[in-house]
């Protein structure tokens, strides 16, 4: 049914992931899906990068892509596994990575809405109003 599945991984909040993950796993199995496993480093901005060391961002992604090989091996994912680590807006580089890997399914984690995510809108409800393919939230 679901031949690419990209599930974006929030490295912080991981207790989410991880359900998130074990959810992925089992439809990967069943379908014989291609994983992918995305984390979105947000930009900082220049004036603040600016006081930063300068290798600040690349130990983040070299860390992040460590903690995604991690996961992988905990919940026992196919080796086939993707692991990857963007930068940018997290809700746009999702959609943008789904378009450009022509992902047939988005597995993205939302947590319960507060008043600040119904004016400004969470990551979660971003992809859903703009993926082009079919986007599953788990809470």
């Amino acid at each position: 049914m679901y031949k690419t599945v990209l599930v974006p991984v929030d490295l912080s909040h991981i207790e989410k992931g991880s359900k998130m993950i074990e959810r992925a796993k089992y439809l990967a199995d069943t379908n014989n899906s291609q994983l992918t496993l995305l984390n979105v480093i947000p930009e900082i901005p220049p004036y603040v990068a600016i006081e930063l060391p300068s290798d600040l961002h690349e130990k983040a992604v070299e860390n992040a892509e460590a903690d995604l090989r991690d996961l992988v091996r905990k919940h026992d994912l196919p080796a086939s596994t993707k692991v990857v680590v963007e930068s940018g807006n997290p809700a746009n580089v999702i959609i943008a990575y789904a378009q450009k890997e022509n992902s047939d399914l988005i597995m993205v984690a939302s947590h319960q809405p507060g008043l600040k995510d119904y004016l400004l809108g969470s990551v979660a409800g971003k992809v859903v109003r703009h993926a082009r393919c079919s986007v599953l939230v788990l809470r």
